[in-house]
């Protein structure tokens, strides 16, 4: 079976772990493509020894992880490196996250990708595209303070993902995260009752699909 899924995106620094944690809580099975990546780059990963043959025992961390910081000064300031870096993790990613995403057994899957507009990597999967947003100077601030970067990095991180705007043009459903928690977590809550629904309604209509 196919199970309906839900692909979830937004800019850096939007909230989309925070929402995809509270949609977790409530039942979905998320796939994060972001956490399938640092178990490939962690220590021992499967990624790392095509990552140190190809960028050299510089790109390592002394624990033997992928070195982030080192990385992403090479990335930004390459986009050969940057392509080559893709060409390895992306194919074992998608295969991962398209491996869980089949056996999942839940009302629907949650699937976290922050390039997922940009890259059209998941559509053959996808049911509905849901952006959390959030006004652009937040997103620097949160990023600046979540991952001690400097502004101009920041921006940089944010000049290489698709506009605001176009991403809340390919949106079916938008997740505002401006506010309090609490306005985060009930339009999150509503959305879970509507995927609900409509996967409900799929399976229904397609009997043979069900587990």
């Amino acid at each position: 079976m196919q199970p309906y899924c839900i692909g979830l995106t937004g800019g850096i620094g939007s909230g989309k772990s925070r929402a995809a944690d509270m949609f977790a809580e409530l039942g979905a099975d998320v796939v994060d493509t972001d956490e399938i990546s640092r178990k490939m780059t962690a220590r021992n990963g499967s990624a790392m020894p095509d990552i140190i043959a190809a960028f050299g025992r510089e790109a390592a961390a002394a624990d033997g992880s992928l070195d982030r910081a080192a990385m992403r000064q090479r990335i930004f300031g390459d986009p050969l490196t940057r392509q080559k870096l893709e060409g390895i993790l992306h194919p074992r990613i998608r295969e991962a996250a398209r491996h869980h995403v089949a056996e999942s057994t839940a009302p629907y899957v949650l699937l976290v990708v922050p390039l997922l507009l940009e890259t059209g990597a998941y559509r053959d999967l996808i049911r509905r595209v849901v952006v959390v947003d959030c006004d652009e100077a937040l997103q620097v601030s949160r990023t600046i303070a979540r991952s001690h970067l400097d502004e101009a990095s920041v921006q940089a991180i944010m000049a290489a993902q698709m506009p605001r705007n176009e991403k809340l043009a390919c949106a079916d459903d938008i997740i505002r995260n401006d506010g309090k928690v609490e306005d985060l977590r009930a339009q999150v809550v509503m959305l879970h009752a509507k995927y609900l629904e409509l996967a409900a309604q799929e399976a229904r209509s397609n009997p043979q699909n069900r587990h």
